[in-house]
């Protein structure tokens, strides 16, 4: 099991990003949480992977440990988070893995990495590139948010599970997204507003992977107009946080994926 140390960095806009590192390797790993997430969700990665990878994890703007003072909630500010720690900790050969929210942040990263980022992986996201998450439900979403936010929570963590299954992983990531600032998710909300997963696929510029689990529908020919290497591997009976709720598993594929791209 590998030891980790922590970090901290300034983003673009002088937000502090809070970040582990371990392990070496010719080969970076860049591991990026969701939303209402934070680094922790990474955990058995840090611990298993150090002895074949660098190793790096952050707390996005707004969760964890990071600064909360930002002005404009956006992915494409997200997106300098992991440039901010990418260039901290000076990786190359960095491959993306981003989970939920991660895998957009990771596709508007992996620009901002020119010529050091080999490729992107998601874990359980980048399901259909066609996905736009309208204006009109952006705001919907923030004043959910507003209007009750630890129900708004619960009713989230319940859609990302099967039902009945890893009750104690569920009650975990319930309190971890209750710790977040209500005003921020729902600024990051509205941020979300008119961003197209297309447009983020075609800027990527690496080749693009996932391991989704199967609680939705992974598009890949219809994600292969749009970038046509892509494919994914679906772990079934496997919900929305596939690294924590089959992680030895989930490693083994990573890696296989990982290998695939270098």
């Amino acid at each position: 099991m590998t030891s980790h140390q922590d970090g901290r960095t300034m983003s673009a806009d002088g937000v502090e990003i809070v970040y582990s590192y371990a392990g070496t390797g010719q080969t970076s790993l860049l591991f990026i949480h969701g939303g209402l997430a934070n680094r922790s969700f990474w955990k058995p990665q840090l611990a298993a992977l150090g002895d074949r990878f660098t190793l790096a994890a952050l707390d996005l703007a707004g969760h964890g440990e990071s600064g909360r003072n930002r002005a404009h909630w956006s992915i494409p500010a997200f997106a300098e988070d992991v440039r901010a720690v990418a260039d901290a900790l000076d990786l190359r050969r960095v491959v993306l893995v981003g989970n939920s929210l991660g895998g957009a942040v990771a596709l508007d990263a992996a620009p901002l990495l020119a010529g050091r980022a080999v490729g992107i992986v998601g874990a359980d996201t980048l399901h259909a590139t066609e996905d736009v998450y309208s204006p009109e439900d952006a705001r919907a979403r923030g004043a959910a948010f507003r209007a009750d936010f630890a129900g708004a929570c619960a009713g989230m963590v319940a859609a990302l599970f099967h039902p009945g299954e890893h009750l104690e992983l569920q009650a975990w990531a319930l309190k971890i997204m209750l710790a977040m600032d209500p005003e921020v998710v729902a600024r990051m909300m509205e941020g979300f507003g008119g961003y197209r997963l297309s447009e983020a696929f075609r800027r990527a510029g690496v080749p693009i992977r996932a391991i989704n689990g199967d609680l939705w529908p992974t598009r890949i020919e219809a994600n292969r107009k749009v970038a046509p290497d892509f494919d994914a591997v679906v772990m079934p009976g496997t919900g929305h946080y596939p690294m924590l709720e089959r992680p030895d598993e989930f490693n083994r594929l990573l890696v296989d994926v990982v290998n695939g791209l270098s």
